[in-house]
């Protein structure tokens, strides 16, 4: 009698994630049309094909939708899924890592999301706060952790891991990432990417790849 019971939640579930994307969906239809500001829960369950009450099942009000949809585009654009095995060379991790993560902030869609939440972070900066701790601050704390396994092992030394992965990501905007932001460029070439990423990666082992011992 328990095994029939359990198998009727699995279309349940089913249902949910299905409904969840259809609100988001029509959610990020309306903000890219109307923006945040201009978007209203009534709007954006219209637009989902929801009741309001629906809507407010799946989130309590606009703050977090937009929230999720934010998270959703830095996801979509490889912000929380670098590539952090512990196993890999540091040299190549960093130019793998320092690649990827200015191609993420260097696009069109990755760099609407930034000046979006950066425009409405002054007057709700619970936004700012939740892109900041569930986006950037989870990349740095991934890329900490790498550091740190590699200041074990004897290949690094560093006294502030989380320094230093916050380093390294700002040696990789030099010049690339102010520039298209505030749309004075265009998006960076790979070449120009290339450039950047193999310098900051020269510059950041040269300050914390262990030194030989003069002994040896």
């Amino acid at each position: 009698m328990v095994a029939p019971a359990t198998t009727a939640q699995a279309p349940h579930a089913d249902d949910d994630s299905v409904k969840r994307r259809q609100i988001v969906k029509g959610a990020r239809a309306v903000f890219l049309e109307q923006g945040f500001d201009g978007a209203s829960m009534g709007e954006i369950a219209r637009a989902a094909g929801v009741s309001k009450g629906t809507l407010y099942v799946y989130f309590a009000d606009k703050n977090s939708l937009f929230c999720e949809i934010m998270e959703q585009e830095s996801l979509a654009q490889g912000m929380l899924a670098f590539d952090f095995t512990p196993e890999r060379e540091v040299e190549a991790t960093l130019k793998a890592f320092g690649t990827a993560y200015i191609q993420a902030l260097c696009n069109p869609r990755g760099a609407s999301a930034i000046r979006t939440v950066m425009a409405i972070a002054e007057r709700m900066p619970e936004i700012g706060q939740r892109y900041y701790e569930r986006v950037i601050a989870n990349s740095l704390g991934r890329f900490a952790r790498y550091l740190e396994l590699h200041v074990q092992s004897g290949e690094l030394e560093i006294g502030n891991c989380q320094l230093a992965a916050a380093q390294f990501t700002k040696l990789c905007q030099a010049t690339l990432f102010l520039p298209f932001i505030f749309q004075m460029t265009e998006t960076p070439s790979p070449a120009r990417i290339a450039e950047v990423v193999d310098s900051a990666t020269r510059m950041f082992l040269a300050a914390y790849r262990a030194k030989p011992d003069a002994a040896d």
